[in-house]
């Protein structure tokens, strides 16, 4: 895998999800208690034994620079090896913020050309799934294509989320329609490409089309050169607040073969800065714990069903914690009740505060293509008084301290904004 190089888009806004992304990029999104989302590409690279990568970041993104640092936790640091932060050239003559997936690319193309490499590996920072690369590699060499794409079966009614493909015998794709109203197949691309190098220079240079899925795909299939690589295993797209309070229930679920630790994922703990390793999870006598995640530093008096709880999260005698994610530092004090809510990080639920109403029936009204399912939005470092009632499909957000609460009462549906 040496002669192949890896890109991974990591630049997107990420907007559908919310107050998650206020303060950093998509793939810098905390994950599963002690990842981030952009752990999954990374460390399928260096468990497909790839020595070279570059992440094009865009948006925010000062927390994923951090977090990445010099590549070592993925062993990708070393004379051979390398992991490399690519913005965009603004300032620079000719140049711009990255309007594509394509355009963004096209932006790093002396950097392709200053790395020999038989194939290009483009990859997206914000997926969550384990794959090795190797073996897509191998079929698009073994195949003679030009671009292959990584293609998974997914439910027909989200084929409109998706770019779609339609295979013939050989694996040639034939038909592709990108997120179509009704679609013919429901195999869906993953956002995963390999390119002959030569090729993808020469489809950048000659065209200024912004994206792989609506241009580039399209115009490589008309061109007889385009091929699927159809992937049987867990992925998901976790870019809206549904599938990532989804994914963390699939983490806890046995059955859904969502598994970081035996796929080998690993994350950058040094980036949080702190003294030293957090000691191991406290769990009280007064505890009850079931069906859930708890990270290193969490301590538990009280009762934890159904959720994931990062590093460094207390909940005090009394609490109840259900169907969760509660991201590093977060405190639920005592007879505080928590219910279908992501929480992200330091935010602090006063005593008594009872947050969340999963059977609400009323969508977020700023919001509602967001929150539509009794989900409950806490943003990072937000304050829930004593005694607060907060509805389902509700939004918190980021630096909400005591004071900003004119009432103790959100009811369904609302948004607390400062």
């Amino acid at each position: 895998m040496r002669n192949t190089l890896a890109m991974i888009l990591a630049g997107g806004v990420g907007s559908r999800l919310n107050i998650l992304v206020k303060h950093r990029a998509k793939p810098a999104v905390p994950f599963g208690g002690i990842y981030r989302i952009i752990d999954f590409a990374l460390s399928n690279v260096m468990n497909s034994d790839m020595t070279r990568v570059a992440v094009l970041t865009q948006y925010k993104p000062l927390s994923l620079m951090s977090h990445i640092g010099d590549g070592s936790a993925w062993d990708l640091s070393g004379r051979t090896r390398e992991v490399k932060i690519l913005p965009p050239r603004t300032g620079e003559e000719d140049s711009d913020w990255y309007k594509g997936t394509a355009d963004a690319v096209r932006q790093n193309l002396d950097f392709i050309e200053s790395r020999p490499s038989e194939q290009v590996l483009i990859l997206s920072g914000d997926h969550v799934y384990y794959m090795d690369y190797k073996e897509m590699v191998r079929f698009h060499r073994s195949i003679g294509a030009k671009v292959t794409v990584a293609m998974m079966i997914v439910p027909w009614e989200q084929t409109s989320q998706f770019g779609i493909g339609i295979l013939d015998g050989s694996g040639k794709i034939v038909d592709w329609e990108e997120k179509p109203d009704k679609a013919r197949s429901n195999l869906a691309s993953m956002g995963i490409y390999v390119f002959d190098t030569d090729y993808l220079i020469d489809c950048l240079k000659r065209t200024s089309e912004t994206d792989f899925g609506h241009h580039i795909l399209p115009n490589a299939m008309r061109d007889g050169h385009l091929y699927g690589y159809t992937f049987k295993g867990y992925w998901r797209d976790v870019g809206t607040i549904q599938a990532f309070w989804d994914a963390h229930m699939d983490l806890i679920n046995p059955n859904a073969l969502l598994d970081p630790a035996t796929w080998g994922i690993v994350t950058n703990l040094e980036s949080d800065a702190l003294p030293c390793d957090r000691p191991p999870a406290q769990i009280a006598p007064s505890a009850n714990i079931s069906h859930s995640a708890l990270s290193a530093g969490c301590i538990v008096r009280g009762t934890v069903t159904n959720s994931v709880l990062s590093p460094g999260v207390i909940v005090e005698r009394g609490a109840h914690i259900s169907s969760s994610i509660l991201m590093h530092d977060t405190v639920v004090s005592k007879g505080a009740r928590i219910d279908k809510v992501i929480a992200d990080k330091k935010v602090r639920f006063g005593t008594g505060c009872k947050v969340g109403n999963p059977s609400t029936k009323r969508i977020n009204i700023d919001y509602p293509k967001h929150l539509l399912s009794g989900i409950t939005l806490v943003g990072k470092w937000a304050q829930v008084p004593a005694g607060a009632q907060v509805g389902g499909n509700c939004i918190i957000f980021p630096k909400t301290s005591e004071q900003m609460w004119s009432s103790t009462v959100l009811e369904d549906g609302q948004t607390l904004k400062i």
